[in-house]
Protein backbone atom coordinates (compact mmCIF):
# COMPACT_ATOMS: atom_id res chain seq x y z
CA UNK A 1 0.00 0.00 0.00
CA UNK A 2 1.30 3.66 -0.95
CA UNK A 3 -1.22 6.99 -0.37
CA UNK A 4 0.23 9.73 -1.55
CA UNK A 5 -0.70 14.07 -0.92
CA UNK A 6 0.62 15.53 -3.25
CA UNK A 7 0.65 18.93 -3.10
CA UNK A 8 -3.11 19.56 -2.26
CA UNK A 9 -4.78 22.66 -1.98
CA UNK A 10 -8.02 23.41 -0.61
CA UNK A 11 -10.74 25.95 0.15
CA UNK A 12 -13.87 25.95 1.96
CA UNK A 13 -16.56 28.13 0.85
CA UNK A 14 -14.15 30.21 -1.24
CA UNK A 15 -11.82 30.67 2.17
CA UNK A 16 -8.08 28.75 1.19
CA UNK A 17 -7.45 26.36 3.81
CA UNK A 18 -5.11 23.85 2.59
CA UNK A 19 -1.67 25.38 0.76
CA UNK A 20 0.33 22.79 -1.00
CA UNK A 21 -0.22 19.79 1.83
CA UNK A 22 2.46 16.68 0.71
CA UNK A 23 2.87 12.97 2.12
CA UNK A 24 3.31 10.03 1.07
CA UNK A 25 2.82 6.70 3.99
CA UNK A 26 3.68 3.88 2.82
CA UNK A 27 2.53 0.10 4.59
CA UNK A 28 2.99 -0.31 7.92
CA UNK A 29 3.77 3.39 8.75
CA UNK A 30 2.05 5.40 11.36
CA UNK A 31 2.46 9.66 10.48
CA UNK A 32 1.37 11.59 13.17
CA UNK A 33 -0.03 15.38 12.38
CA UNK A 34 0.48 18.00 15.08
CA UNK A 35 -0.48 21.36 15.19
CA UNK A 36 -2.17 24.40 16.73
CA UNK A 37 -6.38 24.94 16.76
CA UNK A 38 -7.32 26.20 13.23
CA UNK A 39 -4.27 25.17 11.01
CA UNK A 40 -6.41 22.91 8.83
CA UNK A 41 -5.27 19.60 9.87
CA UNK A 42 -9.30 18.84 10.31
CA UNK A 43 -9.87 19.96 6.69
CA UNK A 44 -7.36 17.89 5.54
CA UNK A 45 -8.91 14.32 7.18
CA UNK A 46 -12.59 15.93 5.49
CA UNK A 47 -10.42 16.30 1.97
CA UNK A 48 -8.98 12.82 1.63
CA UNK A 49 -12.28 11.20 3.10
CA UNK A 50 -13.94 13.43 0.63
CA UNK A 51 -16.15 16.02 2.28
CA UNK A 52 -18.26 17.61 0.52
CA UNK A 53 -17.61 21.06 1.73
CA UNK A 54 -13.84 20.87 1.19
CA UNK A 55 -13.50 21.76 -2.58
CA UNK A 56 -9.67 20.82 -3.98
CA UNK A 57 -8.68 23.07 -6.10
CA UNK A 58 -5.30 22.02 -7.10
CA UNK A 59 -2.97 18.56 -6.17
CA UNK A 60 -4.22 15.11 -5.96
CA UNK A 61 -4.64 12.21 -3.69
CA UNK A 62 -3.57 8.83 -5.02
CA UNK A 63 -3.64 4.79 -3.21
CA UNK A 64 -1.73 2.30 -4.92
CA UNK A 65 -2.26 4.38 -8.26
CA UNK A 66 -5.37 5.30 -8.06
CA UNK A 67 -6.57 9.00 -7.83
CA UNK A 68 -9.24 9.55 -4.94
CA UNK A 69 -10.35 13.08 -6.62
CA UNK A 70 -13.57 12.37 -7.87
CA UNK A 71 -14.58 9.45 -5.95
CA UNK A 72 -17.81 9.58 -3.57
CA UNK A 73 -17.25 9.13 -0.04
CA UNK A 74 -18.93 5.14 -0.03
CA UNK A 75 -16.29 4.55 -2.95
CA UNK A 76 -13.58 6.08 -1.08
CA UNK A 77 -14.56 3.84 1.77
CA UNK A 78 -15.02 0.25 -0.35
CA UNK A 79 -11.16 1.48 -1.96
CA UNK A 80 -10.42 0.75 1.91
CA UNK A 81 -9.68 4.81 2.80
CA UNK A 82 -11.34 4.93 6.58
CA UNK A 83 -11.86 8.23 8.53
CA UNK A 84 -12.54 8.65 12.35
CA UNK A 85 -14.30 11.69 12.84
CA UNK A 86 -13.33 13.98 15.62
CA UNK A 87 -17.10 14.57 16.42
CA UNK A 88 -19.08 11.07 15.19
CA UNK A 89 -22.51 12.16 14.47
CA UNK A 90 -25.80 10.80 16.58
CA UNK A 91 -27.94 8.54 14.58
CA UNK A 92 -30.92 8.70 16.42
CA UNK A 93 -33.67 5.52 15.07
CA UNK A 94 -30.46 3.35 13.57
CA UNK A 95 -29.26 0.59 15.83
CA UNK A 96 -25.16 0.35 15.98
CA UNK A 97 -25.79 -3.41 15.02
CA UNK A 98 -27.53 -2.13 11.68
CA UNK A 99 -24.99 0.13 10.80
CA UNK A 100 -22.19 -2.40 11.42
CA UNK A 101 -23.52 -4.84 9.33
CA UNK A 102 -24.21 -2.60 6.69
CA UNK A 103 -20.85 -1.45 6.44
CA UNK A 104 -19.38 -4.62 6.72
CA UNK A 105 -21.84 -5.65 3.56
CA UNK A 106 -20.42 -2.30 1.73
CA UNK A 107 -17.16 -2.41 2.29
CA UNK A 108 -16.05 -6.15 3.10
CA UNK A 109 -19.33 -7.90 1.76
CA UNK A 110 -17.37 -10.19 -0.60
CA UNK A 111 -14.84 -11.22 2.35
CA UNK A 112 -16.83 -12.54 5.02
CA UNK A 113 -19.59 -15.05 4.81
CA UNK A 114 -23.12 -13.76 6.58
CA UNK A 115 -23.15 -16.53 8.75
CA UNK A 116 -19.31 -15.41 10.59
CA UNK A 117 -20.29 -11.27 11.07
CA UNK A 118 -22.26 -11.99 14.15
CA UNK A 119 -19.07 -13.67 15.29
CA UNK A 120 -16.90 -11.42 14.22
CA UNK A 121 -18.57 -7.90 15.81
CA UNK A 122 -18.74 -10.32 19.27
CA UNK A 123 -15.20 -10.83 19.33
CA UNK A 124 -13.93 -7.08 18.34
CA UNK A 125 -16.79 -6.25 21.20
CA UNK A 126 -15.02 -8.13 23.85
CA UNK A 127 -11.61 -6.67 22.48
CA UNK A 128 -12.65 -3.10 23.37
CA UNK A 129 -14.26 -3.84 26.45
CA UNK A 130 -17.80 -3.14 24.93
CA UNK A 131 -21.05 -5.00 26.47
CA UNK A 132 -23.34 -6.33 23.52
CA UNK A 133 -26.30 -4.55 24.82
CA UNK A 134 -24.37 -1.85 22.97
CA UNK A 135 -25.40 -3.12 19.83
CA UNK A 136 -29.03 -2.65 20.77
CA UNK A 137 -28.81 1.62 21.26
CA UNK A 138 -29.09 4.13 17.96
CA UNK A 139 -25.98 5.22 16.76
CA UNK A 140 -24.05 7.73 18.68
CA UNK A 141 -27.09 8.75 20.56
CA UNK A 142 -26.08 9.55 23.87
CA UNK A 143 -22.89 8.46 23.91
CA UNK A 144 -20.38 9.75 26.20
CA UNK A 145 -16.53 10.83 24.35
CA UNK A 146 -15.58 7.29 24.83
CA UNK A 147 -18.60 5.47 23.64
CA UNK A 148 -18.28 7.24 20.46
CA UNK A 149 -14.14 6.79 19.92
CA UNK A 150 -14.78 3.12 20.73
CA UNK A 151 -17.27 2.69 18.44
CA UNK A 152 -14.96 4.05 15.47
CA UNK A 153 -11.86 2.18 16.87
CA UNK A 154 -14.79 -1.13 16.58
CA UNK A 155 -15.38 0.21 13.00
CA UNK A 156 -12.12 0.66 11.95
CA UNK A 157 -10.81 -2.74 13.66
CA UNK A 158 -13.72 -4.60 11.56
CA UNK A 159 -13.54 -2.47 7.68
CA UNK A 160 -9.96 -3.27 8.13
CA UNK A 161 -8.99 0.43 5.75
CA UNK A 162 -5.67 0.38 3.81
CA UNK A 163 -5.32 3.68 5.26
CA UNK A 164 -6.77 5.13 8.28
CA UNK A 165 -7.01 8.56 8.97
CA UNK A 166 -7.47 9.34 12.86
CA UNK A 167 -8.82 13.57 13.64
CA UNK A 168 -7.99 13.77 17.45
CA UNK A 169 -9.51 10.40 18.75
CA UNK A 170 -7.86 11.37 21.98
CA UNK A 171 -10.70 14.01 21.95
CA UNK A 172 -12.98 13.86 25.08
CA UNK A 173 -11.21 10.45 26.34
CA UNK A 174 -10.49 9.68 29.66
CA UNK A 175 -7.17 7.89 30.99
CA UNK A 176 -8.08 4.32 30.79
CA UNK A 177 -10.32 4.70 27.59
CA UNK A 178 -7.75 6.55 26.14
CA UNK A 179 -5.43 3.68 26.79
CA UNK A 180 -7.57 0.96 25.25
CA UNK A 181 -8.71 2.83 22.40
CA UNK A 182 -5.09 3.62 21.12
CA UNK A 183 -3.81 0.07 21.93
CA UNK A 184 -6.49 -1.54 19.51
CA UNK A 185 -5.30 0.71 17.38
CA UNK A 186 -1.97 0.26 17.42
CA UNK A 187 -2.65 -3.32 17.26
CA UNK A 188 -4.03 -2.71 13.87
CA UNK A 189 -0.62 -2.12 12.76
CA UNK A 190 1.06 -4.49 10.14
CA UNK A 191 1.80 -4.67 6.51
CA UNK A 192 -0.95 -4.22 5.24
CA UNK A 193 -2.16 -0.63 6.02
CA UNK A 194 -0.92 2.74 7.25
CA UNK A 195 -2.14 5.29 9.52
CA UNK A 196 -2.08 9.28 9.97
CA UNK A 197 -3.09 10.12 13.34
CA UNK A 198 -3.96 13.84 13.73
CA UNK A 199 -3.49 15.55 17.33
CA UNK A 200 -2.87 18.23 19.84
CA UNK A 201 -1.02 16.09 22.24
CA UNK A 202 1.41 14.15 22.94
CA UNK A 203 -0.27 11.60 25.25
CA UNK A 204 -1.77 9.12 22.40
CA UNK A 205 1.18 8.55 21.38
CA UNK A 206 2.78 7.21 24.19
CA UNK A 207 0.52 4.14 22.73
CA UNK A 208 0.29 4.34 19.19
CA UNK A 209 4.24 4.48 18.46
CA UNK A 210 4.25 6.75 15.66
CA UNK A 211 7.39 6.49 12.75
CA UNK A 212 7.30 9.77 11.31
CA UNK A 213 5.54 13.14 13.19
CA UNK A 214 4.83 15.99 11.21
CA UNK A 215 3.63 19.81 12.33
CA UNK A 216 1.10 21.45 10.61
CA UNK A 217 0.63 24.93 10.42
CA UNK A 218 -1.39 27.94 7.87
CA UNK A 219 -2.49 24.62 5.83
CA UNK A 220 0.56 22.73 5.19
CA UNK A 221 3.64 20.49 6.75
CA UNK A 222 6.13 22.68 7.56
CA UNK A 223 8.61 20.42 9.88
CA UNK A 224 9.01 16.63 10.12
CA UNK A 225 10.66 14.10 12.22
CA UNK A 226 10.60 11.53 14.48
CA UNK A 227 9.01 10.38 17.53
CA UNK A 228 11.05 12.79 19.32
CA UNK A 229 9.45 15.56 17.69
CA UNK A 230 6.25 14.99 19.70
CA UNK A 231 7.71 15.44 22.87
CA UNK A 232 9.67 18.75 21.44
CA UNK A 233 6.48 20.10 21.09
CA UNK A 234 5.12 18.66 24.17
CA UNK A 235 7.91 20.74 26.22
CA UNK A 236 7.92 23.97 23.93
CA UNK A 237 4.73 24.24 22.01
CA UNK A 238 4.27 25.28 18.61
CA UNK A 239 5.17 28.70 18.54
CA UNK A 240 8.63 27.94 17.06
CA UNK A 241 6.80 26.99 14.23
CA UNK A 242 4.48 29.60 13.43
CA UNK A 243 5.38 31.22 10.28
CA UNK A 244 7.48 28.64 9.01
CA UNK A 245 6.65 27.06 5.02
CA UNK A 246 7.33 24.17 3.54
Amino acid sequence: MIFEIKNLHAEIEGKSVLKGVNLTVRSGEVHAIMGRNGTGKTTLSQAIMGHPRVQITQGDLVLDGISLIGMSPEDRARARVFLAFQYPVAVPGVSVASFLRATLKAVRGNEIPPSQVRSLIREELKRLSIPESFMMRSLNDGFSGGEKKRLETLQMRLLQPKIAVLDETDSGLDIDALRVVSENIEAMRDSTRGMIVITHYQRMLNYIKPDYVHVFDEGQIVASGDATLALKLESEGYDGFRGRTA
